[in-house]
């Protein structure tokens, strides 16, 4: 995704993000919190498990959901210490760091990157 574009997507914090359903196999939509940190789309949260990112995890399929905008895209799990750590200490996450200890959210919380498709074809993940 061209630079322009992500910048204009990163000023909105708060998205709907669609998942599909590990279990049921349909689409599951929530509202979530996401950073542009270091050219990347972030999701994560505190520790603890969470549908969506079990959903991700058996299908990496997602879209986004900007205003009456709609983007696919792949959503990729980050395991990775030190990048995790990055995202943790950065300023835009720092809010995390209010709720339980880095060490803990680096080691526990669910993270994702998402990744949108140049030419979303949403119709055909969710149709």
């Amino acid at each position: 995704m061209e630079h322009e574009a992500q910048e204009r997507l990163a000023v909105h914090r708060t998205i709907d993000f669609t998942t599909i359903g590990r279990w049921s196999g349909r689409p599951a939509r929530i509202e979530i919190w996401w950073f542009l940190i270091d050219g990347c789309f972030i999701i994560t949260g505190t520790p603890g498990k969470r549908d969506w990112y079990a959903n991700v995890r058996a299908d990496p399929s997602v879209i986004v959901h900007i205003g009456d905008d709609s983007y696919a895209g792949r959503a990729v799990p980050v395991v990775d210490e030190a990048r995790r750590r990055a995202v943790f200490s950065h300023p835009d996450a720092s809010w995390y760091e209010t709720q339980t200890e880095l060490d803990r959210l680096v080691s526990e919380a669910p993270m994702i990157e998402v990744t949108l498709d140049s030419t979303p074809d949403v119709a055909s993940m969710i149709g």
